[in-house]
């Protein structure tokens, strides 16, 4: 075998080179260069058609039988064999027999002598591309292998191309169907053509079966109307729809697939008008007269059931309370707005309801969190319960709700609602392994006497609320303007409070406690006042429930402590180192003021006995946090402080509480001395404490004593220690201190009790 070489690559080439994907036409001359064998048995003629060969710029290998020609072959790599039949071992017939079987991919021209019909058609029948018979003129056989290589080439061209194709349209139904977004082609009827997987996971329907229908089988039945408008787009480019809404469904009898498991699926449709032209691929007609024919509309749709979901629970939570799912602040002033309008068009009343549950901060401090927020849920449905059709009941926060009444007949509708919110709210609350009782205030703005506005109506409701609460809680109330006055003032005082701490203005008041068996001053009861520059002087339970709201409670306890125990000392240089002070707490104090370390730091300055100072605190305390207050107490009375029970029988706490706090004194509510009407008269509530502390060996002292019947009843049922307008008023520190100079010094004897007489009036004359 010999291989002649490849021509000089630097020599000029001629010769014509075919595009055969841009033309079919066939290049008159040579085709680029390829690697032929020929197979001879005549050593001239096989190397001068090689070299010939070889000078066109073929690489050109030879072989003189079929065996030779056969290992070549298997070698590989030839691109067209010039074969003789006429072979001194098998004969060309056999190599041909040779390529068939191992499915070698080579071209054949026969060359042969063979005057028998029988060669070329066998040879032609083993596929041979050509046959050329011997003699032949040069220029036919050189034709001949140009027209073949030209048709091979372009046979494997097409081959190649097909080969893409094929990729291409696997690669192309691959992304189609493996696309998470819906594809799909409708005809100009609006029938599916085409669809792609993603529609048989979404609607649960094999997609072939969606082939030839009517697009309007799948589309919810309201969004119908847009979907005749997007499935029918004719438009291209800029002007075709992009993102439209629409809802869908399966075909009767079939349920939706994963994407719409839980409900609708929701598609968001681009879509674009397809057109077949009459010319260019690119639709537009070579003709000007003639237009592009509509041939259908090609769209992608995107689910977006899951993201339409959480837009309607975002949506949902923006107008909702999370915990109690009722309206919220938004919805409710929204739908209030709506119902204000609907009144004044009607010439109807509408009534706004605001109601706030009492004691529900103890339940939630006690109980915890979550048994408020339980109590809360509870709360809200007995309350959705009690309304009629068309009310709405909102949660504002907290424990604040408020009731909106459209079309009100009269006030009294408004209150037989309000009613029944208050008996459903007195039912016991199960909350966990315990039962609550709790109660409700209600106050109630009616429009639009009582505001015309939102916020006023509101706010009005809001004020008459607090009357409510004010009045003693559990009850109802409509607004009336001379409440928004005293809300005013109520604002003023809360406002010019710490101007007064900051500027002197307020003062400590002392009112004595006298022991009636020997008239004498016992001890007093330190009550702060308020010099207001405009309103005059004001008691402590006008301006003191501000302060704690307000957060000055602590700032003014810690002044009132610095005033009384500097009072203290002074009672202590006029000799009367016996009187007792007792001194009202604050529960805020005593949880968060430190106060047991003040006191003490207090004492270390001015020098007084701790067994001077008596805390007085309310029973209700002790429900706050009694083990806390147990432990407050306790470190009092290693000090020496006595304890007090002020207003006792009026709170919520148990009796046997009174036996775990370190308690010496029960003062008997003024509410239970007013009581006592004669000396000879029953009343047993007074009784029945004044027994409780001689039980358990606790002093006893009685407040508001205004008469001489109650002081001499007090006296005879066990009680001598007592405080009120028939001994003496609260007064300055200055009177007080001159009070206890003049006892000291013995100028005040016990008789002065028969000095004070009734006026014609029926008030107490003070003599002296």
């Amino acid at each position: 075998m010999s291989v002649l070489p490849m021509p000089d690559p630097a020599a000029p080439d001629r010769r014509i080179r075919l595009d055969p994907v841009a033309s079919g036409a066939v290049a008159d001359g040579p085709w680029p260069p390829a690697r032929l064998l020929v197979v001879d048995d005549e050593p001239r003629l096989r190397t001068s058609l090689a070299e010939l060969l070889a000078a066109r710029g073929h690489a050109v290998a030879v072989a003189g039988d079929a065996r030779a020609a056969m290992r070549q072959l298997d070698e590989g790599g030839f691109d067209l064999v010039l074969l003789d039949l006429r072979l001194p071992d098998l004969g060309g017939h056999a190599v041909m027999d040779h390529i068939n079987q191992r499915g070698q991919d080579v071209g054949v021209i026969v060359v042969s002598g063979e005057s028998d019909i029988n060669a070329p058609i066998g040879a032609l029948k083993r596929g041979a591309d050509d046959y050329v018979r011997k003699p032949y003129a040069m220029p036919e056989l050189l034709k001949s292998i140009d027209h073949t290589l030209q048709r091979r080439r372009l046979l494997a061209e097409n081959r190649r191309m097909a080969a893409r194709l094929e990729h291409s349209e696997r690669l192309y139904r691959h992304l189609v169907d493996s696309s998470p977004d819906v594809i799909y082609t409708l005809d100009p009827q609006g029938c599916f053509t085409f669809v792609n997987d993603r529609f048989e996971s979404l609607l649960g329907v094999d997609r072939h079966s969606l082939i030839g229908q009517h697009f309007s089988a799948l589309v919810h039945e309201e969004d119908r109307d847009r979907a005749f408008h997007v499935f029918n787009e004719r438009r291209c480019g800029e002007r075709a729809s992009r993102n439209v809404e629409l809802r869908m469904r399966p075909p009767a009898g079939r349920r939706p697939g994963a994407g719409g498991a839980a409900g609708v699926p929701t598609l968001l449709f681009n879509s674009i008008g397809m057109y077949a032209g009459l010319g260019g691929a690119d639709g537009a007609a070579n003709d000007a007269q003639a237009a592009p024919v509509y041939s259908g509309t090609y769209g992608v749709a995107r689910d977006i059931t899951e993201r339409k979901r959480a837009e309607e629970t975002i949506s949902y939570q923006a107008y909702h309370d999370v915990l109690t799912d009722l309206p919220n602040r938004i919805l409710f002033r929204d739908r209030l707005d709506v119902a204000m309008l609907q009144a004044m068009r009607s010439g109807t009343e509408l009534a706004v309801m605001f109601i706030d549950l009492d004691r529900f901060k103890l339940v939630n401090d006690t109980l915890g969190h979550m048994r408020g927020d339980d109590l809360l849920k509870q709360a809200a449905g007995r309350l959705k319960d009690s309304l009629r059709r068309g009310d709405t009941l909102a949660r504002l926060g907290g424990d604040e709700f408020v009731i909106m009444l459209p079309r009100l007949g009269s006030r009294e509708d408004a209150a037989v609602v309000a009613r029944k919110c208050l008996e459903c709210l007195q039912l016991p609350f199960t909350l966990g392994d315990q039962e609550v009782l709790i109660s409700a205030s209600i106050g109630i703005a009616v429009f639009p006497a009582d505001g015309q506005t939102i916020d006023q109506l509101l706010a009005h409701a809001d004020i008459a609320m607090y009357r409510v609460k004010g009045d003693g809680k559990n009850g109802h109330c409509f607004f009336h303007p001379d409440m928004l006055d005293a809300s005013h003032e109520k604002l003023s005082l809360g406002k010019g409070l710490r101007q007064a701490l900051d500027q002197g203005e307020l003062e400590m008041y002392y009112q004595p406690q006298v022991d009636v068996r020997t008239g004498r001053i016992v001890g007093a009861e330190g009550l702060m006042r308020w010099n207001h520059p405009q309103r005059g002087l004001l008691t402590a339970g006008e301006f003191l429930p501000f302060a704690e709201e307000g957060g000055l409670i602590l700032p003014i306890s810690d002044w009132m402590l610095q005033t009384v125990c500097r009072d203290l000392a002074s009672w202590s240089a006029v000799g009367a180192d016996d009187v007792v002070l007792a001194l009202n707490l604050s529960p805020q104090y005593l949880e968060r003021g430190e106060f047991v370390q003040k006191l003490t730091r207090a004492q270390a300055h001015w020098g007084f006995r701790m067994s001077r100072i008596e805390v007085e605190i309310t029973e209700n305390i002790s429900i706050r946090n009694p083990q806390y207050v147990i432990e407050q107490l306790n470190g009092l009375c290693r000090l020496g402080v006595s304890v007090a029970i002020d207003d006792f029988g009026t709170g919520y706490s148990s009796l046997a509480y009174l036996h775990r706090f370190p308690v010496r004194t029960v003062k008997i509510d003024q509410s239970f001395v007013r009581e006592i009407q004669h000396v000879n008269g029953h009343c047993p509530v007074v009784l029945a404490i004044i027994a409780m502390a001689s039980g358990l060996g606790m002093n006893l002292v009685a407040e508001g004593v205004e008469t001489p019947d109650q002081s001499q009843y007090l006296e005879q049922a066990g009680c001598t220690r007592m405080q009120g307008f028939l001994f003496h008023p609260p007064m300055r520190a200055a009177d007080f201190l001159q009070l206890l100079h003049e006892q000291s010094a013995g100028r005040r004897p016990a008789a002065w009790l028969g000095q004070r007489t009734l006026t014609a009036q029926g008030q107490l004359s003070f003599g002296g």
